[in-house]
């Protein structure tokens, strides 16, 4: 199994990574990863970039070293209610939105106001996916937030940078796995890496997934056309409502 597309990735811009969009593509190209999503911290996040930073991203070209560019977010989660640190009217014109928990910009409380929050989140029609949610620090209700999921059409990351970050990472994600297996809910996979070298870079989350023998059909990052298709179904049902 061979993943060439990554759905999370830093660049400069969030303050706390060290490359450019430049830099990330040449080495994306050199990985053989064909498309990225750059989903900088949205403004909630000190250090993250001001709302007009992605405003102006339509001014990235779609292709640079033959590597597609898709312009995104990860949105901070900034109340129990489910409320994002980036308005509708920015969220809706960006390609691929991804939405988490950071301590820094909200306190941890409980499972269960963890979980209405996500469930919340996910109910919003621009989010695309839940980034890091095996994340300790703030447990959720797993198999209520992939049903959640399910329901709405949208995704759950896996993220390995996780692994390395957020001691206790590894087993949520991989009863994630399990219960996305189960409930037949699709997956996204992001390297969540903050410099250029560890673009593409899914050694722990391949490991996990060959581990709960995840069927290649529900991994979204094995194809462009997966993504390109799951973008296109989603912009069809904002447009109907």
């Amino acid at each position: 199994m061979k993943f060439v597309v990554d759905t999370h990735t830093h660049t400069i811009s969030s303050g706390h990574a060290y490359s450019t969009v430049q830099e990330m593509a040449k080495e994306a190209s050199a990985n053989g990863i064909e498309m990225f999503a750059i989903t900088d911290h949205g403004p909630a996040m000190k250090g993250a970039p001001y709302l007009y930073h992605f405003g102006n991203l339509r001014v990235i070209p779609e292709v640079i070293y033959g590597v597609r560019i898709l312009k995104g977010v990860e949105a901070n989660i900034i109340d129990y209610s489910g409320g994002l640190d980036m308005p509708d009217e920015y969220l809706r014109r960006l390609d691929f939105v991804i939405a988490s928990f950071h301590d820094i910009c909200i306190e941890s409380k409980t499972m269960e106001e963890h979980t209405r929050a996500v469930i919340n989140v996910l109910k919003n029609p621009y989010v695309d996916a839940i980034a890091h949610p095996g994340n300790p620090q703030f447990p959720v209700d797993i198999e209520r937030v992939v049903r959640e999921a399910k329901e709405n059409g949208k995704l759950i990351e896996l993220n390995n940078h996780s692994f390395l970050t957020r001691k206790g990472s590894e087993e949520n994600c991989k009863e994630f796995a399990r219960e996305c297996k189960r409930q037949q809910v699709k997956i996204v996979c992001g390297s969540d890496f903050h410099i250029s070298f560890d673009v593409g870079r899914f050694d722990r989350i391949y490991k996990l997934l060959e581990e709960v023998d995840m069927p290649s059909e529900l991994i979204m990052n094995t194809s462009v056309d997966k993504l390109d298709e799951y973008i296109k179904q989603k912009k069809a049902r904002i447009k109907r409502k």
